[in-house]
């Protein structure tokens, strides 16, 4: 193959990597929310840092692949060659800025993009309480007093303030147009602060690899008016099933591909519950429901998900 057919074949693969992205969403670079733009910001600003050292990298090395090929006979030859100061102060100098540079911005938004961190706003946030299960996603409104399976609504300009936890595997929740991602765990709890500028319905997920039904743990994410979300909420207010700690298990049980599902009522202890169903055998959540003035079957029902024996929860009267 001589020299202009191999030009001709890398001009055609050329195409080839645009071809391949031809049916992905960039919806990184493509936010909805304030968090998400911030998050595009950095990640442009970090590219093109360090492409200031990358491209002229893979030029330099095509320039002189060519330049001194062994047909070049014109190129100067120096065998004896070894050092440089000019050159040895560009490769060394211009990283190091870039390096400090990089060092400053993520210093910087390394804070203010904290997950934990709540949203400047003058308006009031929402919260919801998020739990991953086999495989679906629990949102619970605890001031809204409902609760739903695998859709997520709220107002367009209004900070979300999520707390975060698992039934069992270890998920990761995630609504890209929004911004950051943030692990689901077990017994724990983490939080996550997103905001939505832009009315709309917006894919969520788990990114994390939890078993055979993970491919279809998927959510909307509908951001809508302030009326939009009032009559969103009257419509899953209608309907007439309980979430609580009798009828959670079922729930809970391994499934695959849920449908959206609506819960009128929630029990206001259901989320700690679940939150601290692995701590010291499962007795704070028998307790936290006897503290709540719960009827008693109901920490009978706590006793059971965080698999614990009735005489212990008994114990705990």
């Amino acid at each position: 193959m001589n020299p202009k057919q191999i030009t001709s074949l890398l001009k055609r693969l050329a195409w080839l990597p645009l071809l391949m992205l031809g049916g992905c969403k960039m919806v990184l670079l493509d936010p909805k929310g304030q968090v998400g733009v911030d998050e595009k910001s950095l990640i442009i600003t970090a590219t093109l840092l360090m492409l200031i050292v990358v491209i002229p990298v893979i030029v330099m090395t095509l320039v002189f692949a060519w330049k001194y090929r062994a047909s070049n006979t014109k190129a100067t030859y120096r065998p004896n060659w070894s050092h440089s100061t000019a050159i040895e102060l560009v490769v060394w100098i211009i990283p190091c800025v870039i390096v400090a540079i990089l060092g400053t911005i993520t210093w910087k938004t390394t804070h203010e993009l904290d997950p934990y961190r709540p949203l400047d706003s003058d308006v009031k946030p929402i919260e919801v309480q998020v739990v991953s299960l086999d495989w679906k996603w629990l949102f619970i409104y605890p001031e809204q007093g409902i609760a739903t399976v695998n859709e997520l609504a709220f107002p367009v300009d209004t900070p979300v303030n999520f707390k975060i936890t698992s039934q069992s595997a270890m998920n990761s929740f995630f609504i890209p147009a929004l911004g950051s991602q943030i692990y689901s765990m077990a017994g724990m709890q983490t939080k996550l602060h997103l905001i939505a500028n832009h009315e709309g319905s917006y894919d969520g997920f788990s990114a994390n690899l939890s078993g055979e039904g993970f491919s279809d743990m998927k959510f909307q994410a509908i951001a809508t008016d302030e009326q939009g979300f009032n009559d969103w909420v009257s419509q899953v207010k209608a309907n007439t099933e309980t979430l609580d700690l009798n009828s959670y298990p079922a729930l809970a049980a391994p499934s695959k591909a849920d449908p959206v599902r609506y819960y009128g009522s929630v029990s206001p202890i259901l989320y700690e519950t679940i939150l601290m169903q692995y701590h010291n055998g499962g007795k704070h959540a028998a307790g936290h429901e006897d503290h709540a003035g719960h009827a008693g079957h109901e920490a009978h029902a706590g006793a059971e998900i965080a698999g614990m024996p009735m005489n212990a929860a008994e114990e705990t009267h």
